[in-house]
């Protein structure tokens, strides 16, 4: 009975994958050290980032009175990781047993949460940058628009695209029977689909928005560098840092979706054995980005421990929504300055132009 499950399983994953290389109809699955790696990053990840970030939201919800529009998004941030650590013990499970036994819905359910967590938190990377871009550009503008409506309309919108742009794992994860255990893989019924769902994956959650951030942040970066401006520099830290620290995590990733891309479309059974092996490993890393905003926050309001106790987040908080207005009545000082030496300039060519009128009627 066991062998006719066993081939049974195989010949579903074969028939699947029957125009993939022979190297990629095998599911590589993470045994002896590297399993090891990634329960103990998989554990580090709950253990700090779950009470972590309930700690953020409860601070947020309860401790603030007023919730600025950058609360909110920190809010949304600390929600999309959350709900992705819900899903460690379903893999920390798999990792120790080496196989899934939760079946296919749960297989498919755990993969979509982590892929909509991914997507919700690159996006409201992206929001935050292209809020304190408008600030600095545009200032008037940034302040008309900045409302707590208009925040959350833009918010419910980057968690239905997020939605919307997590159903391939709906697609492509399932459950097939390995060596007589059910195992939760990805299934593609070509080459060209796994192409296809790495490269969407890798485009729309990471280069896509962070060209954008990248972009954001060297305009104003130029704009305030000649410019003697002061702001607190913890909390501006603290959302560069934010960005850095998601970066990194996701970066090993993205580059492994790639690997086994091109090892696909070059044949070289060598570059998709190198991703499929290091893939869980980059991911456990990509799932431990969930729990490192609390860290963020606890060294950056560390001088607010001690004044504010458990309100210390709080304090950060506020000192963050506050830098934003910042870089808006700064923007709005340049610009008025600005508008101030141009009126200025032209009143002086009216002043000297009767004057050139009168020396030409001398002359002639």
């Amino acid at each position: 009975m066991a062998e006719t499950t066993t081939v049974i399983g195989l010949t579903t994953i074969l028939s699947v994958n029957s125009s993939f290389s022979n190297s990629t109809k095998t599911p590589h699955l993470s045994t002896g050290v590297s399993a090891k790696i990634g329960i103990l990053i998989l554990l580090i990840a709950f253990i700090i980032g779950f009470p972590g970030n309930a700690f953020v939201i409860w601070t947020i919800l309860k401790q603030m009175k007023k919730r600025t529009v950058t609360c909110l998004l920190i809010l949304h941030l600390a929600m999309a990781d959350i709900i992705v650590l819900l899903t460690a013990p379903f893999f920390l499970h798999l990792l120790s047993t080496g196989y899934w036994r939760f079946g296919k819905i749960i297989c498919k359910m755990c993969h979509y949460v982590s892929c909509l967590s991914m997507y919700t938190s690159i996006f409201l990377i992206m929001f935050m940058s292209m809020d304190r871009f408008l600030a600095v550009a545009k200032p008037y503008t940034s302040q008309k628009l900045r409302t707590k409506k208009t925040v959350r309309v833009i918010v419910a919108l980057i968690w239905i695209l997020a939605s919307l742009f997590a159903t391939t794992m709906f697609v492509y994860r399932g459950v097939i029977v390995w060596k007589d255990r059910p195992q939760c893989i990805a299934l593609h019924q070509s080459t060209n689909h796994m192409v296809f769902q790495y490269t969407f994956e890798t485009l729309t959650g990471f280069v896509i928005p962070f060209t954008i951030v990248v972009f954001c942040y060297v305009y104003i970066g130029l704009r305030l560098r000649t410019a003697k401006f002061q702001t607190k520099q913890k909390t501006s830290r603290l959302v560069i840092m934010i960005i850095v620290t998601f970066a990194l995590f996701w970066l090993p990733y993205q580059i492994v979706n790639m690997l086994q891309v091109s090892g696909e479309i070059f044949s070289s059974p060598s570059l998709t054995n190198a991703a499929k092996a290091a893939r869980p490993n980059v991911t456990a890393l990509a799932f431990f980005s969930s729990s490192a905003n609390p860290i963020l926050y606890v060294f950056a309001g560390g001088n607010f421990i001690k004044t504010a106790g458990v309100g210390f987040m709080a304090k950060l908080f506020e000192g963050a929504a506050s830098e934003t207005s910042s870089f808006r009545k700064f923007s709005q000082v340049l610009r008025q300055r600005s508008h101030t030496e141009s009126v200025e300039l032209e009143k002086c060519f009216e002043q000297t132009e009767p004057s050139k009128n009168m020396l030409s009627n001398q002359t002639h």
